[in-house]
This record gives structure tokens, sequence and C-alpha cells, in this order.
């Protein structure tokens, strides 16, 4: 003997349709609530962009406008003086310059030193400074200098060294020490060859 077991009752049209139109409008909502909080971080993300590129500082650019070592001889010790133009990119940032000591050298041996070129200064933004210096150098090797003078050029490398703190408004950055290395050459005379006029100086922070 059968028994008959009375089917679910089947919703209704009229609420199956409001099931879905609950649905539709949940998933339009989270898909507003969504697209709001994406469209806030990547609002949020552009202005941190921008204020840290308003912020960020550039390195500052130097490049050799004159270096001379006149009276190139190895019996005598050589006096060099030179030019090197100083220039801070940064639109709204200054540059603090604590002393800058400067020394040249000659195939790897360092030939000359001065611990104060320039006293401590600061650089506004956008402004180039000059910094001119003379260094009393020591005697060169005879036998290399020989060999230079022959082939028509003197190489030397001009190092400065300093500590520089960059400012943004009223707030000071922690204090970078700064390496800047130009190569330079100059010819018998001892004046500067075209090849090294306006050449840039590498940079380095430690």
């Amino acid at each position: 003997m059968s028994s008959l077991r009375p089917s679910p009752p089947q919703p209704s049209h009229h609420h199956l349709r409001t099931w879905r139109v609950r649905e539709s409008l949940t998933t339009r909502t989270a898909k507003l609530l969504c697209s709001f909080f994406l469209f806030l971080l990547l609002a949020a993300g552009v202005i941190l962009f921008v204020l840290w590129l308003s912020v960020h500082p550039h390195r500052p650019r130097f490049h050799v406008s004159s270096f001379s070592a006149p009276g190139l001889s190895p019996a005598a010790g050589t006096a060099f003086s030179f030019n090197v133009s100083d220039r801070n990119p940064n639109r709204n940032i200054g540059i603090f310059y604590d002393a800058v000591a400067g020394s040249v050298f000659y195939r790897g041996n360092r030939v000359g030193f001065e611990p104060e070129l320039v006293g401590p200064f600061y650089q506004p933004p956008k402004n180039t400074t000059a910094i001119l210096g003379e260094v009393s150098g020591a005697s060169l090797s005879p036998e290399e200098l020989a060999v230079d003078l022959q082939s028509g050029r003197v190489g030397f490398r001009l190092e400065l060294r300093s500590t520089i703190r960059f400012r943004v408004s009223t707030w000071d950055t922690h204090r970078h020490r700064l390496h800047v290395a130009c190569d330079v050459e100059v010819g018998p005379d001892g004046a500067l060859l075209e090849v090294s006029r306006s050449r840039r100086c590498s940079i380095y922070f430690f």
C-alpha cells in the first residue's frame, strides 16, 4: 500500500520576483560600495604620490667649470685651482651644507688636500652655487707624468666631501654624507682640456 507524500509548496511568482529584486538591489549596493572604496583608495594613492613627488628631494648636480694645474713639473709640487658649479634642482627644497673638503688625485694617489674649501652654507631652491678652491699638491711621479705629458693630456680626479641635509618648508631631513668625484684632464700647460669642460661629476651618498 503506497503512501502519498504532499509535495512542498512552490513559491509564487510574486515571492520569486521579490527575492530577485532584493538580490539585485543587494548586488548593486555591494558593487557601488566596492566602487566607492576603490575610488577612495585610488584618490588617496594619487594624492600621496603627488605629495611624495613634491617633497622627495633630488640630488644636487655638480659640473666642472674650470680646473688648472699650472707649472706641471715632477720636481716641484703642483698647485691646483678649480671652479665647480653646484646646482640645486629642487623647486621647494633647500640644502644645508657643512664645510666642503677637497682632494686631488693623480693615478690613484692623493696629491693635494684642503680640509675646508668652503665653510658651511645654505643653498636655496633652484640655485646654482660656485665652489671655488685652491689646493697645494705634492710632487708627482716623474716617470708617470712624463708619459702623460708626452701623450698631451694629464688626468686628475677632483673629489669634494661634505655633509648635507635637505630643508622641506620648516622640516629638515637627516644628514647625508656627500661624496662628489670629478674626472678632469689638462694639457701639458696645465689648462683644462675642452673635453672635460662642463663635465658632470659623479655623486655618492654614504
